[in-house]
């Protein structure tokens, strides 16, 4: 017997997370150059991670633990190769 655990309103958030920043990433490349983008890269040379675009790309990347967690509890549930169970 297969146990699913259901998803509640925190996971539900936690997971929102991560695509939210890189939706924002995305946004902020194609209409960027707001005085926020001015502020954050204010030194230009400094580093390569500078602009609100890598902080979106780094943030998403830092909440991909939910993701992950899901996917693993999914594979190991029986969803991975075999299609859903």
């Amino acid at each position: 017997m297969r146990h699913h655990t259901a998803l509640g309103a925190a996971d539900w958030l936690s997971l929102a997370a991560a695509p939210t920043f890189a939706v924002m990433a995305l946004l902020t490349e194609l209409f960027g150059g707001s005085a926020i983008d001015m502020i954050c890269s204010a030194t230009h040379d400094a580093s390569l991670l500078h602009g609100m675009v890598p902080m979106y790309i780094l943030m998403s990347a830092f909440h991909l633990g939910p993701w992950l967690k899901l996917i693993w509890r999914l594979r190991s549930e029986g969803w991975g190769a075999h299609g859903r169970a």
